[in-house]
């Protein structure tokens, strides 16, 4: 699966809806039960990583899939575990894929494929975490 395909996947989770269609009511309850939500969905968006425009070239360009063998599962644990270790700019091993992650921003900066490994330099990272 391309990154653009499960990307549009991902998104297309977030519209599902029950075919109910109903007007709404705005009563502190309601408006209260809203932002909850819409906070609860902040958050967990918050936690999976995005992926810049270059990545995403990079990863169509090298045909690296990312949903085989869970690797944006391992990948998301990856960038959790720099997290907490309070990493900014890190190297994920997933597999023998590497994907450079921008910690603080949550987004794959550029990603190499396991043909393409031999004789890179990583430069800018202050970790590498390998999943």
């Amino acid at each position: 699966m391309l990154i653009s395909e499960y990307l549009a996947q991902r998104s297309a989770i977030g519209g599902v809806t029950t075919g109910n269609i109903s007007p709404q009511i705005n009563t502190p309850e309601k408006n209260a039960e809203n932002s909850f939500a819409k906070a609860l969905d902040s958050e967990i968006r918050k936690r999976e990583v995005d992926f810049s425009a270059h990545a995403i070239r990079r990863l169509e360009s090298r045909q690296i899939d990312v949903v085989e063998n869970d690797k944006i599962e391992r990948l998301n644990r990856g960038v959790e575990i720099a997290a907490e270790k309070g990493s900014e700019e890190s190297l994920i091993l997933v597999d023998s894929t590497a994907f450079v992650v921008s910690v603080k921003n949550n987004k794959v900066i550029t990603t190499v494929s396991a043909d393409d490994l031999k004789g890179n330099i990583f430069t800018n990272i202050d970790s590498t975490v390998i999943i």
